[in-house]
């Protein structure tokens, strides 16, 4: 379990998270990283949070939003907040490493879904160029933490299906849902 100070790395996509408040030193209401994405980074699927808001706030450099399909630069200083339900994804197009304080209101178990992607990633199972597991790896991750995120497509129906089959197969092969960060 992530606590305030840790580090996670994501080798693929750039993406390093440094732990500011997790869910259990605020009683759960918010998870609040710093997320430094280097040049030329991107987070790895457009995805939605079903309940949890998310503010970006841009510390450093500037990073490209695109939200409900709409893109947008933010540059140091700016901020955006993603309402729950809203497909968005962001990346850093530029030369320069950018920083984002993120705070995500409730935390629910994000911290966790942070610790098992980027734990993957540390430990080279996930792709080279997308930076996501392969895709029973990733059905039983997108099962697991249903609550705090889902991809943006294809629809929800869909993925529960799609995922509910690779799922069970996944589980046969010996996959979970839920890994720990190597340290």
């Amino acid at each position: 379990m992530a606590k305030a100070g840790d580090s996670f790395e994501h080798p693929v996509t750039g993406e390093r998270i440094i732990f500011r408040k997790t869910a259990k030193d605020t009683a759960g209401e918010l998870l609040q990283a710093d997320i430094m994405m280097k040049p030329h980074g991107f987070v790895a699927a457009e995805h939605i949070h079903p309940l949890q808001e998310e503010r970006f706030e841009v510390l450093a450099g500037k990073v490209k939003f695109r939200v409900n399909g709409v893109e947008r630069e933010l540059h140091t200083g700016e901020t955006a907040i993603i309402p729950p339900q809203t497909s968005h994804v962001w990346w850093n197009d530029s030369d320069q490493e950018a920083r984002v304080l993120v705070e995500v209101r409730p935390a629910l178990r994000f911290e966790e879904f942070f610790e098992t992607f980027f734990g993957l990633a540390q430990t080279g199972k996930v792709n080279k160029k997308t930076g996501l597991p392969n895709p029973l790896v990733l059905a039983l991750m997108m099962r697991e933490f249903k609550q705090e995120i889902y991809l943006a497509k294809p629809s929800v129906p869909v993925q529960s299906v799609l995922f509910g089959v690779l799922g069970a197969i996944g589980r046969l092969c010996g996959y979970q849902g839920r890994y720990t960060y190597p340290r």
